[in-house]
C-alpha cells in the first residue's frame, strides 16, 4: 500500500470513528488529511469504497497482532490468553480502525446496500468469521488438553471476543498513559476472562 493511500485510510478511519459512516463526507476526510478531494477520489470512487478499505485494514491489523501470539509457549489456555491479550491491545492501539470494523458489522446487518456493495461487505464479514475461528480452534485445543473446562467452545469464544470488543465503547484513548498502561489494562481484561475458563479441580 502506498504511503498516500495509507494516509487517506488513517484520516478516514478517524472521521468514520468520530462521525459515523453516514455523516462523514469526502470533504471531511480531505480536511482531516489537509488535501483536496481529488487526492481521495484518485484512489476511491465513492465514500463506501473508502469505508470498505478502512474496514479491510482494521481486520488486517487484528490478524497481524493475533497470529504471532498463536506461537506462544504453554498449554492451550496459556496460548489462548496470549491471543486474547494481543487482540485487546490491537483494539486499543488501532482504536479508530477497529471502531470502523464494528460499524461495518452494523452496516451489514441493517444498511441499505446495492448487491455489489453487499457482496464486498459479505467478504469482509467472512474475514471476521475467519478471525473468530482462530480463537475457536485454540479454545478447542485448550479443552482437549484439559487446561480449559468442558465449556461450549462457540459460546465461550463469542463471549470473550464480545467482551473485548465492548472496550471500544468504554475505552478512551485520550485518557490512557501510554503503551504500558494499555498493556496493563489488556492483561487485567484477559485475566478476568481466562479465570472463568479454567478447569476447576
Amino acid at each position: 500500500m502506498t504511503s498516500s493511500k495509507q494516509q487517506i485510510l488513517v484520516a478516514a478511519a478517524a472521521c468514520f470513528m468520530e462521525q459515523g459512516f453516514h455523516t462523514t463526507t469526502i470533504d471531511d476526510v480531505a480536511r482531516r488529511l489537509g488535501a483536496t478531494k481529488g487526492r481521495i477520489y484518485h484512489h476511491y470512487p465513492a465514500k463506501i469504497d473508502l469505508f470498505f478499505d478502512v474496514h479491510r485494514e482494521g481486520m488486517a491489523r487484528l490478524f497481524r497482532a493475533v497470529e504471532p501470539a498463536m506461537q506462544a509457549p504453554g498449554d492451550g489456555l496459556t496460548v489462548l490468553a496470549a491471543m486474547l491479550h494481543a487482540h485487546a491491545l490491537a483494539l486499543m492501539d488501532n482504536y479508530d480502525f477497529e471502531s470502523v470494523v464494528v460499524q461495518g458489522v452494523q452496516l451489514h446487518r441493517f444498511g441499505a446496500l446495492t448487491p455489489a456493495q453487499r457482496q464486498v461487505l459479505d467478504e469482509l464479514i467472512a474475514s471476521r468469521d475467519q478471525f473468530e475461528s482462530l480463537f475457536k480452534q485454540q479454545a478447542e485445543a485448550a479443552r482437549r488438553d484439559g487446561s480449559m473446562a468442558e465449556l461450549d467452545v462457540s459460546v465461550a469464544v463469542k463471549t470473550m471476543l464480545g467482551a473485548l470488543q465492548w472496550s471500544l465503547i468504554w475505552y478512551r484513548p485520550e485518557a490512557d498513559a501510554g503503551p504500558s498502561s494499555r498493556a496493563a489494562l489488556a492483561a487485567a481484561m484477559v485475566r478476568t476472562l481466562i479465570n472463568g475458563l479454567q478447569r476447576r479441580s
